[in-house]
């Protein structure tokens, strides 16, 4: 599904690289052969999957945070890009709650410094800003948001990133509309795969509980999301920066990367699959305590995507679910999971089903 051509030797700014979708960008743009210089800060988990990915052949990866002007034009300055990624937030919604200053700093602030840093970048042609499927104002309704439909956000993390894309659209429109490169936001779906250690995800609060035998505790059992695995909205990033390099008239400035419709699922039924999945079922019970509140209905549709960018989604739910059990199994066991991830990301540029996909 990638041009590996088009990223031969290309200069790459990338922010966020020791997250859990920047490690996995960091590898594929590795593998397509791009120079990429990346910023992000100190991975939070321990394991992480950046620490088992690195070193990076041929990129340079700095310390360092969005927030912080001076340090962003410097790293632009260095970097000279052509193409951006910009992935580095503040992700979680529960923590927003606790760090709300925080959280619209990094994912406000961080990209104004960003994009003003790159008001001075004289060969760069395209930027991808990566928000969230949870930028819209979300009525409960049930039916898959499009891109037309109008952004919000009740908690501190969905308010910030639909405040991120205010902000892009007001830099498109200000600085970057004569001549300057191609701008767009990227929106997901609910990523997972293996690597993720976050806490207050699904993934990762599964691998934890299995591996002490306990119950899974879920504060949303019965909520429904646009699960999917990491590799395919990466896809879709790397697709929307070379069409915003290459034909840029054509490109939409916001295009949502979700599953097909027929794979939205609840918590609790991802959670028995992945019980499946493992070879041991795990029971779950509701959270302890007072959750914050979170929409319940979140679908997304990416026909847009599809029309203009060739994009689709290949893995089905089934199929991202042994993909992400295959990855923690490895882990468990002892493998190379450098060789285990780039392996999976080989399998998906090859369109081959999950299935055959074999250990490295």
């Amino acid at each position: 599904m990638v041009v590996s051509g088009f990223w031969q030797g290309r200069r790459v700014l990338l922010t966020g690289q020791t997250g859990f979708k920047g490690a996995w960008l960091s590898l594929w743009l590795e593998r397509l052969g791009a120079r990429v210089t990346a910023v992000g800060l100190r991975p939070d988990t321990e394991p992480s999957l950046y620490g088992m990915l690195a070193p990076f052949d041929g990129q340079t990866h700095h310390l360092g945070d969005v927030r912080n002007l001076g340090a962003m034009e410097r790293l632009v300055a260095m970097a000279q890009p052509e193409i951006v990624f910009h992935l580095a937030a503040e992700a979680l919604v529960r923590r927003s709650y606790d760090d709300p200053v925080g959280t619209f700093s990094t994912n406000v602030m961080g990209t104004v410094n960003l994009l003003q840093a790159l008001r001075h970048a004289r060969e760069l042609r395209a930027v991808v800003v990566v928000t969230t499927d949870k930028v819209y104002a979300n009525d409960e309704a049930g039916r898959p948001f499009e891109e037309a439909d109008r952004l919000g956000g009740k908690d501190p993390y969905s308010a910030s990133k639909a405040a991120a894309e205010l902000v892009v659209d007001s830099f498109r429109a200000s600085f970057f509309s004569s001549g300057g490169p191609a701008i767009a936001t990227a929106r997901a779906g609910n990523v997972v795969g293996g690597g993720d250690w976050a806490e207050d995800r699904l993934i990762p609060d599964f691998v934890r509980a299995l591996a002490k035998g306990e119950p899974l505790r879920l504060r949303s059992p019965m909520a429904v999301r646009p699960w999917q695995h990491v590799v395919e909205p990466l896809a879709g990033y790397l697709a929307l920066a070379e069409a915003l390099a290459t034909r840029p008239a054509s490109v939409p400035a916001a295009l949502n990367f979700g599953p097909d419709p027929a794979q939205f699922a609840s918590v609790a039924k991802v959670a028995e699959s992945l019980g499946r999945a493992f070879d041991r079922p795990l029971s779950w019970l509701p959270a302890a305590g007072t959750n914050p509140p979170e929409a319940q209905h979140l679908r997304l549709s990416s026909k847009l995507a599809a029309e203009t960018l060739g994009w689709r989604p290949l893995l089905s739910l089934e199929q991202t679910i042994a993909w992400t059990a295959d990855w923690y199994r490895a882990h468990r066991d002892g493998a190379d999971m450098r060789a285990i991830t780039e392996a999976q990301i080989a399998a998906y540029e090859d369109e081959t089903p999950l299935e055959q996909v074999e250990a490295a």
